[in-house]
């Protein structure tokens, strides 16, 4: 580490990056707030001390030198650092005031992500979430690295050693068509009922994928070849007469559309993923992140624990927080038995 003084400053470079960023003096000038004359003086007192040449230029245009390129490019990291220093400061006041970069994995994404942004911003006004989705592996790889600060994901999953808070139980469900005579039973489903059935699952990347296959195999289901990318495709194949799936419960408002389609649910206790939020250990931001944790259990759907088995759920029959569950989607009627 150089402890010296460095000949020049962070006003200096960004005054260069403006410049190579806008191809122009004066509309750089503008974006800094200051005066053109004053801009180019130190622009021009920086390329004397560093003996570089940044840009050539005359009275009609601007351009970057080779080692001028070279040079903005390092100017960039070193002002994103700065930046970045500068947001470390502020969170240590109040982490709740700055940026949080949150991953999230894709079977949690779209089934509670909007209600869930819209409800922390609500409960943290001031603070700015940057949601970033990826697959489980991925994700804990950013979260090592520093690339985002917590990940929304299933704590079943192969995640290494991190903190961790738990936001709610998601059980799975089983999802056939109408027809299937795994539907013709109003008792919760079995795992010994699937022995010998053809089950649709994503591919193993996703850990729902990898944690729904291991619950086939323990129940001696047949899984399917096929291995999707999405739960929307893996039910496209369900709902076209291609074997049965298992789905979160979360996932089952959206993704169950068809009426050709039931849901059961499932008496075994291991067919449930846990939603949580982990960090890096040690990290400053752990405080936060556990009150933003609750936060996110709080504002996680409520699960409809009366007996339904059997019927046809309309939508004007339920409470208004049912609605926002599995039971209908569009006021179309999905049975649940």
């Amino acid at each position: 580490m150089n402890f010296n003084p460095h000949a020049f400053s962070l006003r200096q470079l960004q005054y260069i990056v403006a410049v190579a960023d806008l191809l122009s003096f004066n509309r750089a000038a503008d974006e800094c707030h200051v005066s053109q004359p004053s801009l180019s003086l130190q622009i021009a007192e920086l390329e004397r001390v560093l003996a570089i040449k940044i840009f050539e230029r005359d009275a009609h245009r601007v351009a970057l030198t080779a080692a001028g390129r070279d040079f903005v490019e390092s100017a960039r990291v070193v002002l994103h650092a700065a930046d970045a220093l500068l947001e470390t400061a502020r969170r240590g006041i109040d982490p709740f005031s700055g940026t949080l970069r949150i991953g999230v994995i894709p079977t949690i994404s779209p089934y509670w992500l909007p209600e869930l942004a819209s409800a922390l911003r609500k409960a943290y006004p001031h603070l700015t979430v940057i949601w970033v989705e990826d697959k489980t592996h991925m994700l804990v790889h950013a979260l090592q690295s520093g690339a985002i600060d917590a990940a929304l994901l299933a704590l079943e999953a192969e995640i290494g050693d991190v903190e961790r808070e738990v936001i709610a139980k998601d059980p799975f469900v089983l999802v056939a068509p109408a027809g299937n005579p795994l539907m013709a039973k109003h008792a919760p489903a079995k795992a010994a009922e699937l022995r010998g059935v053809t089950v649709m699952v994503l591919e193993d990347e996703h850990c729902f994928g990898k944690q729904a296959l291991e619950f086939c195999f323990h129940a001696k289901a047949q899984g399917h070849q096929f291995r999707g990318t999405s739960l929307t495709t893996i039910i496209s194949m369900v709902a076209g007469g291609v074997g049965v799936t298992l789905l979160p419960t979360l996932a089952v408002r959206r993704e169950v559309r068809s009426n050709n389609l039931r849901v059961r649910r499932f008496a075994d206790t291991e067919a449930v993923r846990t939603i949580g939020l982990v960090w890096r250990k040690k990290s400053s931001l752990a405080p936060a992140l556990r009150k933003l944790a609750t936060s996110m259990s709080q504002a996680y759907p409520k699960i409809q624990k009366s007996n339904l088995r059997g019927k046809s759920i309309n939508p004007g029959t339920l409470s208004a927080e049912s609605q926002k569950l599995v039971i209908c989607y569009h006021r179309k009627k999905i049975e649940v038995i």
